[in-house]
């Protein structure tokens, strides 16, 4: 029975290396938006945050935005903030324009491989970094973030508490 309860930790232990995924925390993050403002990530602790990387230039990026802006609308008052950090190469006149079309109700940074690399270091855009509201990253998520996910991922850790002051 003891035998079967550590090969039973091990092998979650082991499942939770090899997947990526497991709680370590965000690291410090200062970008310009696309209006030139400074914006920090720990200016977001106390929310749940999806931090996107995105291009103008990928199609699953702008097939997914939609999404990502409904949520920004309906959970926000529940704690959500949606980040989004473009990925070169960037033609700030064409993400502005881009962003203005679909009507983006979040903000905008600009971003670079290095950026992404703090976060996921493989090619492949979009990618969402869930970041739960103690400034953890809970999960990296490949490609289009899909409402199921959302719904999995995201949704539960809006309804956890607010940490309170540590003290």
């Amino acid at each position: 029975m003891k035998r079967a309860a550590i090969t039973a930790m091990l092998l979650v232990a082991f499942s939770s290396l090899v997947s990526g995924q497991g709680e370590k925390p965000a690291p410090k993050l200062e970008l310009r938006d696309v209006e030139g403002r400074v914006l920090r990530l720990s200016d977001y602790k106390g929310k749940v945050v999806l931090l996107n990387f995105w291009a103008t230039w990928c199609a699953p990026c702008r097939a997914e935005m939609p999404d990502l802006v409904k949520w920004q609308r309906e959970y926000k008052s529940q704690g959500l903030q949606v980040v989004g950090v473009t990925y070169p190469p960037v033609e700030l006149a064409e993400v502005r324009e881009f962003i203005k079309s679909i009507k983006v109700n979040y903000p905008v940074a600009l971003g670079d491989e290095r950026t992404k690399a703090m976060f996921d270091e493989g090619e492949t855009l979009p990618v969402t970094a869930v970041i739960d509201k103690k400034g953890m990253i809970r999960e990296v998520i490949r490609g289009i973030i899909f409402p199921e996910e959302f719904e999995q991922k995201v949704k539960p850790l809006l309804r956890q508490r607010t940490p309170g002051p540590s003290p």
